[in-house]
């Protein structure tokens, strides 16, 4: 096998895997794993692969934080149908915490003018866009805004929510990876999604499929304490499987 048939080979199998092992490789290619690794090595400084422990992924996992605006140019459709679905699981006189990013400013879109409603949230353009339904009650945490994303946290917002008791939370995400979970791109709003998480009784992750098997620098949660995960067809049947055997509830838009 040439050293291009190799390299076509290990990107065949990345496709369809998703991940890459050396030790696999170097069985099935039949050569050391030291080659094994400056193929990796070569497709990495190409772009076409991102190395990890071990072996090798499909891309860099290590999402950097953009601003609100710039995310919402991306895959406006699947949020909309995203939020469609979410406001699907209201109930009159809910009492509920919407987080920050555009997935979930997509879901209050979605919510109707007449839903009767308590909605605690950190995300200020969340509130405003609720501000003329008259039946829904809105409570804006307070805190330090962060220009990114619109949204307020810190130790003022976090000790806010302390005081509150949710059916739901609808919470965005800057990644999702089976083994290392939720995650956002800033440690601070990391820390504010944990305390939402500790004051709602159900979980429900709002995310469409790009968002999987990336990574932010704030770790969120394990995926252990997530209900229902929210997203568009192009997530992976591996990644639905998986989530599936966790006990999580997938809705497919």
């Amino acid at each position: 096998m040439t050293l291009s048939e190799r390299h076509h080979k290990i990107l065949e199998l990345l496709k369809i895997n998703g991940t890459v092992a050396v030790n696999d490789l170097s069985k099935l290619l039949d050569v050391s794993s030291v080659t094994i690794r400056k193929d990796l090595g070569i497709l990495e400084e190409k772009k076409l692969l991102y190395r990890s422990h071990g072996g090798a992924i499909q891309i860099d996992p290590y999402i950097g934080n953009r601003h609100v605006l710039e995310k919402a140019k991306h895959f406006p459709e699947e949020k909309k149908r995203i939020g469609l679905k979410a406001a699907e699981l209201l109930q009159p006189n809910d009492a509920i915490i919407i987080a920050s990013g555009t997935t979930v400013l997509a879901f209050a879109q979605c919510i109707s003018p007449d839903a009767r409603l308590t909605v605690i949230t950190s995300a200020m353009n969340v509130s405003m866009e609720l501000i003329n339904h008259h039946q829904v009650e809105v409570i804006q945490l307070g805190g330090v805004v962060r220009h990114t994303s619109s949204s307020v946290v810190g130790d003022y917002a976090e000790k806010m929510l302390a005081n509150f008791s949710c059916s739901k939370l609808f919470i965005g995400v800057d990644g999702i990876d089976l083994a290392y979970g939720l995650t956002t791109t800033n440690s601070m709003e990391a820390s504010i999604n944990r305390v939402m998480i500790e004051a709602a009784q159900k979980t429900i992750v709002l995310t469409d499929s790009s968002k999987f098997g990336r990574r932010g620098f704030g770790k969120i949660c394990s995926l252990d304490v997530v209900d229902q995960i929210i997203t568009d067809a192009g997530v992976s049947s591996k990644v639905v499987k998986g989530l599936e055997d966790m006990g999580i509830k997938v809705s497919i838009v």
